[in-house]
């Protein structure tokens, strides 16, 4: 089930592009969500914000192609920088990730 809102959400993300769902209100743009914003997510809504940012960092890169073991190891290794790092921008600690 897991893999599957993975795969939806991502793609999904994907196909919007810059559209931010990540917004809490209607005025916040993905750039400024910070780690510290997807952090105090819990369980399946981190989940969700995380693979948000994936497609949307997909989708701005104008692919639609993925691996999910790869969004797997990003998405570990974006939770680790982002505890070292609550005030980084959470699109910035991704793209770098991504790299």
């Amino acid at each position: 089930m897991r893999v599957r809102v993975w795969m939806i959400v991502a793609i999904s993300a994907a196909a919007i592009g810059s559209t931010s769902v990540l917004a809490q209100t209607a005025d916040r743009t993905v750039e400024q969500y910070t780690c510290k914003d997807i952090m105090r997510e819990s369980g399946r809504d981190r989940d969700v914000a995380i693979a948000f940012l994936h497609g949307y960092l997909i989708g701005k890169s104008g692919t639609s192609k993925f691996n999910l073991e790869t969004l797997r190891k990003q998405s570990d290794a974006f939770i680790e920088q982002c505890l070292d790092n609550p005030n980084g921008k959470a699109e910035d600690v991704m793209t770098k990730i991504k790299g």
